[in-house]
Formats: C-alpha cells, sequence, structure tokens
C-alpha cells in the first residue's frame, strides 16, 4: 500500500469517525427531552472552555491530565492518581470524565485540584483544550479513546500513558477495518496493560513494543480499602452476630434471583443486605415490593430498633466497606448486556462472591471462578444450592475464602510499576 492510498484510508476514516461523533451529539440531545443523564452530559458542558480557563487561570504548577470515562474508570485510576500526589506535591491533577455518572459523584474529589467534563472530541477542542490546560503527563484509565485528543498529543509530544488497559479479539483493533483505532493506540507513549493475552494481541498488531504487562491497578484499590476498613456501626446492629449475605450492585434480574432464593431457604437465621446500581425512589419501591418486610438504611439510621432480616441500602459510597460484612457476598450485573460488577471488592475481604452467568469480558471473574473463590450461577435454583452449601458445609467455605482473598492479594503492585516507569523515565523530573 502506497502512502498516497494509506492517506485516502485514514482520511475516510476520521471522516466516518467525524460522523459518528456528530449522530452522537444528536442523539444525546434528542434523549435529553426525557433522560436525565443526558441531560446533565450537555449540561456540564455548557461553556466548558470559559470553566477550564476560570478554574486553572493563573497556574504556574504543572499538570497532570488523568482522563477516566466513567466511576468504575475512576476507581481503577484512583490509586495511580493518589500516589502521583503523594510522591510529586508539586503537581497539579486534572481529571475529566466522559460519563455524569462520574463527574457528578466525583466532582469535589479532594484528591484532584480541577475536575471536569471533557469536551466533546474535534480537531478544535482538542486544540483548545490542550493550549489552556498544557499538560506535562496524560494518562488514560483503561480505555475511552478519542482520536483528536490523542493525535493532537501525539503531535505536540506530550506523553501519554493507557493505564489498566485490557484488550479482547473481538475488538476493531484487531479487525480489518479498525485502522483508526490502532492509531489511536500508537498515540499512547505507553500501554500498560493487564495481562499477557493483551499483550500478545498488541503483538499482532505491532504494538508490543510499547507494551507492559503492569496488572490492574484495582487490586492496589481494594487492598488499601480493606486496610483502612471504617466500620458501619448500623450495619453491625443490623446484622448482630447473623450469617448475612451482602448483594452489591444489583438490578432487578439479581434481586428477583435473590428473593426466589432466599424464599426456598426460609430461615430467619440468614439476613440480607442489598445495595442497588440504581437508587431512585421507584427503583426503591420495587424493592420493598419485592422484600415487604425489608428496611431502609436511613430508616434504620433514625431508629436503630427497627427490626428485620432485610436491610436495603439507599445510599452512595458504602458498597465496598459492605462487603465485609458478608458471610457470603453476591456481585450484581451478571444477567446484564455488560456483565458482572466490581467482584474484587467483595473477593479482597476473603469472602465467597456470586455472580449471573455474564461475566466472559471480565478476567477477574473468570480467575476467581478457576481459583475456586467464585461461583456463577443461571437461575435462583442453583443459587439456593451454592447458597446452602456454603452455609451448611465448612470445608468448601473455608476453601472458597481462602482462594478469594489470596486472588486479590497476590496481584496487587500495578500502581507501582506504573509509577516505576513514570520515575525512570523522569516524565515529572525533568
Amino acid at each position: 500500500m502506497n502512502a498516497f492510498t494509506f492517506a485516502k484510508i485514514k482520511n475516510l476514516a476520521v471522516f466516518f469517525y467525524s460522523i459518528f461523533l456528530l449522530l452522537y451529539r444528536i442523539a444525546v440531545r434528542f434523549s435529553s427531552t426525557w433522560n436525565n443523564k443526558a441531560r446533565k452530559w450537555i449540561a456540564g458542558r455548557k461553556n466548558i472552555f470559559e470553566k477550564i480557563k476560570l478554574g486553572i487561570e493563573n497556574s504556574r504548577s504543572r499538570i497532570v491530565w488523568v482522563h477516566c470515562s466513567s466511576l468504575g474508570e475512576f476507581e481503577q485510576g484512583k490509586p495511580v492518581i493518589e500516589k502521583i500526589k503523594q510522591q510529586f506535591p508539586g503537581i497539579k491533577l486534572l481529571i475529566t470524565f466522559f460519563s455524569p455518572s462520574g463527574y457528578e459523584v466525583k466532582k469535589s474529589y479532594a484528591g484532584a485540584d480541577y475536575v471536569f467534563y471533557m469536551p466533546m472530541d474535534s480537531k478544535r477542542n482538542a486544540r483548545k483544550f490542550l493550549d489552556i490546560v498544557n499538560p506535562t503527563l496524560v494518562i488514560f484509565i483503561k480505555y475511552d479513546y478519542w482520536y483528536h485528543y490523542l493525535n493532537e498529543l501525539k503531535k505536540r509530544e506530550i506523553n501519554c500513558l493507557l493505564v489498566s488497559a485490557v484488550f479482547r479479539q473481538n475488538q476493531v483493533f484487531f479487525k480489518w477495518y479498525g485502522s483508526l483505532q490502532r492509531k489511536m493506540l500508537s498515540c499512547f507513549t505507553q500501554v500498560f496493560v493487564q495481562d499477557e493475552r493483551s499483550r500478545k494481541l498488541l503483538e499482532t498488531i505491532n504494538l508490543d513494543h510499547r507494551c507492559i504487562v503492569a496488572g490492574d491497578t484495582r487490586f492496589d484499590t481494594v487492598t488499601k480499602i480493606s486496610e483502612k476498613f471504617e466500620v458501619i456501626p448500623q450495619v453491625e446492629t443490623f446484622i448482630h452476630g447473623k450469617k448475612t449475605i451482602v448483594a452489591g450492585s444489583t438490578w432487578k434480574k439479581d434481586e428477583e434471583m435473590l428473593q426466589i432464593a432466599l424464599n426456598k431457604i426460609a430461615s430467619s437465621d440468614i439476613k440480607l443486605i442489598v445495595a442497588p446500581h440504581e437508587i431512585n425512589n421507584a427503583h426503591l419501591d420495587e424493592l420493598k415490593k419485592l422484600f415487604p418486610v425489608s428496611i431502609r438504611f436511613s430508616e434504620l439510621t433514625r431508629d436503630p430498633s427497627l427490626a428485620t432480616n432485610i436491610l436495603i441500602i439507599d445510599n452512595i459510597g458504602m458498597l465496598s466497606r459492605l462487603y465485609k460484612y458478608g458471610y457470603l457476598t453476591y456481585v450484581g450485573g451478571g444477567f446484564t448486556k455488560d456483565g458482572v460488577h466490581n467482584v474484587l471488592e467483595a473477593a479482597v475481604y476473603g469472602k465467597p462472591v456470586l455472580f449471573g452467568r455474564t461475566y466472559g469480558k471480565y478476567k477477574e471473574a473468570i480467575d476467581l471462578i478457576k481459583t475456586g473463590g467464585a461461583t456463577s450461577f443461571s437461575d435462583p435454583g442453583k443459587l439456593c444450592e451454592i447458597f446452602m452449601n456454603l452455609l451448611e458445609n465448612k470445608k468448601d467455605y473455608e476453601a472458597a475464602c481462602q482462594a478469594s482473598k489470596s486472588y486479590v492479594w497476590e496481584n496487587k503492585g500495578a500502581t507501582e510499576r506504573v509509577l516505576d516507569y513514570i520515575e525512570i523515565n523522569r516524565l515529572l523530573t525533568r
């Protein structure tokens, strides 16, 4: 393929990418008439450059820009963010989010100097953003690849790292039509992948030379949380020494499974704590219908004497600590198209982890099943069977506990590998 033909293909790919961005903006505006998340996406970007310029105006410190797609990616990048702040106190940290579910929760995050929405990708926006921010170092967490930003960073020779990336054979990077996506990956100075499989996939597109197998920074996140565990007095009062099932990030299908399985067990000695993925009045009302004797955490806070076996968590931010109180843990999302949520939050405490059948995209879920720390199921009958075995068979229970805890603690260290690279290559000390 000659240079002229390659340029034509690249220009065509960028053209279709621009069409995609245009259609995306139109779709968001249209859905904002009824979708609250879309409304926040638009409102948060109104006068965004004025907000950014005002926020960092007159800053003479070097800036590290960390981009996270949403809340999950922020949690993945948090140990790197905190370590940079600790080791380079003179650096200012700017965090951007693409999604409202990340920005709205972390816009007041004390560990960053600036938190903004990422302006929508375009050649003009990328140039304008980088002119204002002028970052010394840029870090993208896991994914969320934006062509114009990445291309402009490469043109300006600004070091850009991709942290905790994971790749699968069916992704567009490895398809014949994925030239633009491969171009985006080539813009990163270094790619830190979670596993050897990802490195081998990058080898097939000649990008393994800028790839380091560092592991998943979420192992560092959950181990740090567990080491600095803070008790939840209301939960301890609620449990009162009873064996408890803690179900986190649940969706409707998860909750229905739990309700059927627990009705089959029919034991007054088992308690259940449910922390739903969506906390809004409509969903909380549905949970009350599903579990009529349940109370909300806010009710328990007002009146600790309330007696029930089922507690519904109606706030955000407690889940990573809640799992410690579970004799058994259930992680939701395994019956949704996106798959199971963060199983490491539960496994770090050395608890058996249960989840639904959709987990194939998540290495940690697959690994936990292989080690014996987790079990998957497809129907409430099987869930009930797993519950009963782990509640009654001490040998199986203890083996699962040990397997889950060992898996997490043996895989920590990704954050240090990223910081070692930054220090060795003097990315923040030149």
